[in-house]
């Protein structure tokens, strides 16, 4: 949040930010089995070097939002890979429908893990392009 924009936006745990080099795009298909368990779908796209800078910046500053309930059905998420490519820094879940963002990892902190977005924001809007882009 800047100054001149006073507005929460979306926060990603910053050490992963910068520990990033590779975020799979996955197309969920359902719920985890549990809380820290991935959410399955699709790989559709890997992103490294400054395409994944790029989705991360985008993520990391999409506006704000206050909560709509809808029953959280969540269509695309990313999974953040450090150098390692051992495990994932933490892995995050967007429903465009009710403005939720869930995360989870071991780099997540509990102030994080759930938060809400504007999804008609042009930031949202393109991160939205770029996820269908990714898929075949």
């Amino acid at each position: 949040m800047s100054p001149s924009d006073p507005r929460p936006h979306l926060r990603l745990p910053a050490d992963a930010v910068t520990a990033t080099v590779l975020i799979e795009v996955v197309r969920i298909s359902g719920l985890p089995a549990g809380r820290e368990a991935p959410y399955p779908g699709t790989v559709v796209a890997h992103w490294a070097g400054s395409r994944a800078d790029d989705a991360l910046a985008l993520i990391d500053g999409l506006p704000g939002s206050e909560r709509h309930r809808c029953g959280f059905a969540p269509g695309w998420g990313v999974r953040a890979y450090d150098d390692s490519l051992d495990a994932v820094l933490f892995e995050a879940a967007f429903c465009f429908t009710c403005h939720e963002v869930r995360m989870h990892g071991t780099v997540v902190p509990p102030g994080l893990a759930t938060q809400f977005f504007d999804p008609d924001a042009p930031p949202s809007r393109s991160l939205l392009t770029l996820f269908r882009g990714a898929a075949p």
